[in-house]
């Protein structure tokens, strides 16, 4: 429980707040789930997903390696989505669509490091399974069409390297038959490395030739390896399949939406739900509470519980009104039916005791109605007509309420506030007009919190307005205990006195002493004496004692006259000869 002096700081983001409120209103975000995933299921009838076809093919590449991370793979797949094999598709099928909507109705998938698989959207299960199967018998065309081309490439350049080294040998030959042609001046060294460069150039000629034959042959595997594994096949339509897809995105997307809309909306509206929340803003503890009218099933095994709880309050309340006789009143904000039922439950109660009328001050009036429907024996009366001894005035603190008429209905009032019904400015307004009005609030009767709320609702302040200040004065203390308390306050005024210097002499305080009860006073122990009789001693009326005056000590000056004995020295002695003779005697 807090005290004034330990209120404690409101946080600028109260995350239990949000989770109660979220909680609270999960119709909302239950709601909006539901219609999330309607809306979903709804989609996959309304808008059908078009006829598919899917062709797998296997794609041998030249340089293929086990190390391959997949970008060979994932180059096919962009190559796929070129223009040029949608357009070479589109030329097997005689049609006159354009690539670039053509591209729009198909995708390619790497399913491994050698597996493409061409995915197709059409009008029909037969157009689908015809575009499938161009586009695959085009895509390996192509990639066999440019594993060739760059065989044909590599041959060439090799045939390059090998022209290059002919005439390299043609040029050694000719130097060789130059030197032979010297007699027995030719070098013996020149010819063995004119031999030794044409022997190399002989094998390299060779070794050329043999590439260029491989080379030219181009990539058997390849083309022999790369072919249509799967051949294109409609796909079947799975109707339930594809509603349980398209109803679950629904349905997330729904809650998601409801989360974030509560959790806004709790945040922006500021509108106090947790217990201490509302004993604050109203200044009033929360004396009980009661769940809100219960809906759907439940009611019908939980109707009894909630009648006990709401007579138990109505219990709590009707001992409230037998300790002061003064009117309270019931004044309901966001409750009328709830009020309603706790006045008639505590007329009920107290009709015992007298004559009991419950004043009806709704704007539906209904306490009127709900007397007319349980059928219940309490007189229930308007604002304006006359009630009994005792009476129970019920109305309302909703906006446009007509402040200066609450008084008429009770002296001191019982708020019935809903939980999470009005904002912080309008539980400050509350508050205040009734203020205003002289109407001290005894309590609040919560409705509708939230079961996991443990925060407290109990205000240490305003005494003379919560229920333990209620039932009648303190008694008065007993003489001991008042003795006690006055020794109590004699050492307090003496400790703050100890504690204060002041210039003038420190008194005791006076203790206030209460005379005993006297039932026959004793005579004095002796007469007084007659008057004018009694005398005053001599001593009081002798005269003053005389004090030779104060002279003041002499201070050295700079200047020698002032060192001397002053000329009057004399005079001064002879004037104080006559008092000191009159010390003496």
């Amino acid at each position: 429980m807090t005290t004034p002096s330990e209120t404690p700081v409101a946080p600028l983001f109260d995350l239990s707040r949000l989770f109660i409120a979220i909680r609270r209103r999960k119709r909302v975000w239950l709601a909006t789930a539901l219609l999330g995933l309607i809306a979903g299921a709804a989609v996959a009838f309304v808008l059908p997903a078009p006829p598919t076809a899917v062709a797998k093919v296997i794609v041998v590449h030249q340089d293929d390696s086990p190390t391959d991370s997949g970008t060979l793979m994932r180059t096919d797949v962009a190559v796929l989505q070129t223009t040029q094999i949608a357009e070479g598709a589109l030329k097997k099928l005689g049609s006159t669509e354009t690539p670039e909507n053509f591209m729009k109705n198909y995708a390619g998938l790497g399913v491994t490091n050698n597996v493409l698989q061409i995915t197709v959207k059409a009008k029909s299960n037969e157009e689908a399974v015809a575009q499938a199967q161009a586009l695959a018998e085009t895509f390996i065309a192509d990639h066999v069409k440019r594993s060739q081309a760059a065989a044909a490439a590599q041959s060439q350049a090799i045939l390059d390297q090998r022209k290059n080294a002919q005439d390299e040998l043609g040029k050694v030959e000719q130097q060789i038959v130059e030197e032979e042609g010297k007699g027995r001046q030719a070098s013996q060294p020149t010819l063995e490395s004119l031999y030794s460069r044409r022997a190399a150039l002989t094998a390299q000629i060779s070794d050329f030739t043999s590439r260029a034959q491989q080379a030219g042959i181009g990539s058997p595997q390849v083309a022999a390896g790369t072919q249509i594994v799967d051949a294109p096949r409609a796909l079947p339509k799975a109707v339930l399949k594809t509603t349980a897809t398209d109803a679950g995105v629904g349905f997330a997307l729904g809650l998601f939406l409801g989360l974030a809309l509560v959790a806004v909306s709790a945040v922006s509206r500021d509108r106090p739900v947790l217990r201490r929340e509302i004993s604050t803003h109203l200044g009033a503890s929360v004396i009980a509470q009661l769940p809100s009218k219960l809906r759907g099933p439940a009611r019908l095994w939980r109707r009894s519980r909630a009648v006990s709880e709401r007579k138990r309050v109505a219990t709590t309340l009707v001992r409230l009104v037998k300790k002061d006789p003064r009117p309270v009143s019931l004044l309901e904000l966001g409750a009328p039916k709830v009020a309603a039922e706790l006045a008639l439950d505590m007329a009920g109660e107290l009709a015992d005791d007298g004559t009991v009328s419950v004043v009806d001050d709704l704007p539906g009036e209904d306490v009127r109605k709900l007397a007319q429907e349980t059928k219940s024996d309490v007189s229930v009366v308007g604002a304006g007509d006359a009630a009994g001894e005792l009476r129970i005035g019920v109305g309302t603190v909703a906006p446009g309420t007509a402040w200066t008429d609450l008084e008429h209905l009770g002296k001191e009032t019982v708020l019935v506030v809903k939980a999470g019904h009005a904002n912080t400015l309008w539980l400050h307004t509350v508050a205040r007009q009734l203020a205003d009005q002289g109407i001290p609030v005894i309590g609040v009767v919560l409705v509708d919190p939230d079961p996991r709320d443990k925060s407290d609702g109990t205000l240490w302040d305003g005494l003379h307005t919560a229920l333990r200040g209620r039932g009648g004065q303190t008694p008065a203390p007993a003489p001991a205990e008042r003795e006690d308390r006055l020794d109590e306050l004699v050492a307090r005024v003496a400790e703050r006195v100890a504690k204060t210097e002041q210039p003038t002499r420190r008194f005791a305080p006076i203790r206030p002493v209460i005379p005993p009860v006297v039932t026959h006073p004793k005579p004095p122990a002796s007469p007084l004496p007659a008057p004018g009789t009694v005398g005053v001693p001599d001593h009081l009326n002798a005269p003053t004692k005389k004090f030779a005056p104060v002279k003041p000590p002499k201070r050295p000056t700079p200047f020698k006259r002032d060192h001397a004995e002053p000329s009057h020295k004399g005079e001064l002695n002879a004037g104080l000869e006559p008092e000191k003779s009159a010390e003496v005697s």
